[in-house]
């Protein structure tokens, strides 16, 4: 190579480091500019297309049952399980049977009916190999939960009112926000009345909840009559063109005479505009089990309960209070929820839900 060449590639090397030099401080400065100044620089129109064109929306799916309840079908599990390798249906296997359905805290007074229902079933079909007595249960199950109005219906004209009960810690707030949320997304505006005057911070934490999901919100002043703030919220409705009003009540302990009154009170005064309340729906906790029974009862007798609400299904092994709340007071569950975010309040399947149970 001549000495002349070897000049010029020597000289090139040198004004290309130089340059990469350059970039990488240039690029170093940059970077601690956006530091000092707290984030990213604002994209350009390019950068904003590229994000715009690359993006995909992914709709939400609907949580599964049977993702969601593995607690309650490993309690089934375990009492059932006995059944396999059995020779007999004899009165261990039916044992076995009654054991699965009170462990689930379906209640001793449904797991008797259904014991006596699957043995004419079981008689009826001439099964004698005991590991059938499991799709047959199936069946009576579905069959138990069948025919029941699940529906949240709304006024034919005019403004919809929902009236939700139950105790304190129910999760009756958030599954008020859930819905409210959803009839929005379907155009009914939702007005949410803040009707537990006794708690400043029950009214406060609605509060947030509307501002969350874009409701509008009536509340009265702390102590003031629960009833009062139900006409304000009914009166209101029309002039902010709310299609739903949704009234969050006070939760005291049900054992309380005075909040079943006040509970009554709270009814007469929504059902003052004919046809406006649709829907009394009972908030229980699933993890309370039979002692969400006992409410049951108590708020029914009270406010002629439409629905159940049931809460935080997926985190108990007492799923079976399904069957016992349908059963011993004909009040069916309409909504379950399997989870904390909105889409996790989902409507109730029966057959969705016993294919979760043993699937």
């Amino acid at each position: 190579m001549s000495p002349t060449l070897a000049a010029v590639l020597l000289i090139g090397i040198f004004v290309l480091a130089g340059l990469l030099i350059a970039l990488g401080l240039g690029l170093s400065r940059r970077a601690q500019r956006l530091e000092e100044a707290g984030g990213p620089a604002a994209p350009t129109g390019a950068d904003t297309a590229d994000a715009a064109s690359s993006a995909v929306a992914v709709p939400a799916r609907p949580p599964l049952l049977r993702d969601r309840l593995g607690k309650t079908r490993a309690t089934l599990s375990r009492s059932l399980g006995a059944l396999t390798g059995r020779r007999a249906i004899d009165d261990d296997a039916w044992d076995s049977v009654e054991e699965a359905l009170l462990v689930a805290d379906v209640g001793v007074a449904t797991t008797s009916r259904l014991i006596n229902d699957l043995r004419a079933r079981a008689a009826a079909n001439r099964v004698s190999d005991p590991e059938q007595l499991v799709p047959l249960l199936r069946e009576e199950l579905v069959e138990d939960l069948a025919g029941a109005d699940r529906l949240l219906h709304h006024a034919p004209d005019g403004t919809t009112v929902w009236l939700f009960v139950g105790v304190n810690g129910t999760g009756k707030t958030t599954t008020i926000a859930k819905l409210a949320q959803r009839e929005i997304a379907d155009g009914r505006p939702a007005l949410l009345a803040a009707a537990d005057t006794f708690r400043a911070a029950a009214a406060d934490q609605l509060s947030h909840w509307a501002d969350r999901v874009g409701a509008d919100v009536v509340r009265g002043q702390e102590g003031a009559d629960p009833g009062s703030v139900v006409f304000d919220a009914m009166n209101a409705a029309g002039g902010r063109g709310a299609g739903v009003v949704l009234v969050d009540t006070a939760g005291r302990m049900h054992t309380k005479v005075n909040l079943m009154e006040e509970l009554k009170k709270v009814r007469r005064i929504a059902e003052r505009t004919p046809g406006a309340l649709q829907e009394v729906l009972l908030v229980i906790d699933a993890t309370t089990g039979q002692n969400g029974l006992t409410q049951a009862t108590q708020f029914a007798d009270a406010v002629d309960v439409t629905g159940v609400v049931l809460t935080k299904l997926d985190g108990t092994a007492k799923g079976g209070i399904v069957l016992a709340i349908e059963a011993e007071l004909d009040i069916p569950v309409k909504l379950v929820g399997v989870g904390e975010s909105p889409d996790d309040l989902v409507p109730f399947d029966p057959e969705e839900f016993v294919a979760a149970l043993f699937a």
